[in-house]
């Protein structure tokens, strides 16, 4: 009877590990929801019925206490004893089962890898560069080029790449501050134009969208958590969580009056985190 209960419990670690392969198959193969669903209950159902048969049928049950005193054992008793465990191949059974089990946990986890892919591919480098590069002109969400005459002083307007309106990472804001007032970093003393200044729009905070300017105090602000962003001094933060300066963009006046940018955001965009 053990035996029997014992290939019983082997065959449904076989079941289980088959319904795991078969589930990378189908994933790797595109997927199928349906089926990958009840390839997954079965599988965990096997492992399951597996371990309860196991635990019921193949190990003692209950409390077995010895009622008279201990018996010494004869070297003919231990010599029969040792005959009966190779017999039954008590030993052996376990060993049988241990493998079952770690065939189909084996095969789970290898099911397991396989959704890696969907993260797809690395991202490399890529998180470190915006779409804006040396010579691409300022325009506005519909494409229109913005020309540093269309700017007026203490206003704001949301600008993109050309060719590139559509990229989350390459939306920024440009404004026109009093050129007196401006204390550009070392270094950056040409990247803001009669007072034309450009930032990311992304907060480095949480990655929400800054679109409010309060322009009587020169600060950018984010709706999202409240904070707020020195224009006047390299977007440094001044209020609320965000604990990095907003990137700021070089521009140039071009001889036709449109706004180009000089190069790509000096520091990746987004949240500060992403950097540590």
């Amino acid at each position: 009877m053990s035996r029997r209960w014992e290939l019983i419990a082997f065959t449904a670690f076989c079941a289980a590990a088959a319904a795991g392969l078969a589930l990378g198959a189908v994933y790797w193969q595109g997927g199928q929801t349906q089926l990958e669903g009840l390839l997954l209950a079965t599988a965990f159902a096997a492992i399951g019925f597996a371990l309860v048969a196991w635990a019921n049928k193949l190990l003692h049950q209950g409390t077995f206490a010895e009622s008279r005193h201990a018996l010494a054992n004869s070297e003919r008793e231990r010599i029969a004893a040792e005959a009966a465990f190779d017999r039954d191949q008590v030993l052996e059974r376990r060993t049988l089962l241990w493998r079952g089990l770690a065939l189909a946990a084996g095969a789970l986890g290898l099911a397991a890898l396989f959704p890696l892919r969907s993260l797809g591919p690395k991202p490399g480098a890529a998180l470190n560069h915006t779409p804006w590069r040396d010579g691409l002109r300022v325009v506005t969400e519909d494409g229109t080029p913005v020309r540093a005459d269309d700017v007026p002083t203490d206003g704001l307007l949301t600008v993109f790449p050309e060719g590139h309106v559509d990229a989350a990472d390459g939306q920024a804001v440009l404004m026109r501050v009093p050129v007196e007032l401006l204390e550009p970093a070392p270094g950056r003393e040409t990247w803001s134009p009669d007072g034309l200044i450009v930032y990311s729009k992304v907060c480095t905070h949480a990655g929400c969208p800054v679109g409010l300017y309060q322009a009587e105090l020169h600060q950018l602000l984010c709706p999202c958590h409240q904070s707020a962003f020195d224009v006047l001094h390299g977007a440094e933060p001044v209020f609320g969580p965000a604990a990095s300066p907003l990137p700021q963009l070089p521009i140039r006046i071009g001889s036709d009056g449109v706004l180009r940018a000089t190069g790509d955001f000096p520091t990746p965009v987004g949240p500060g985190f992403w950097t540590r």
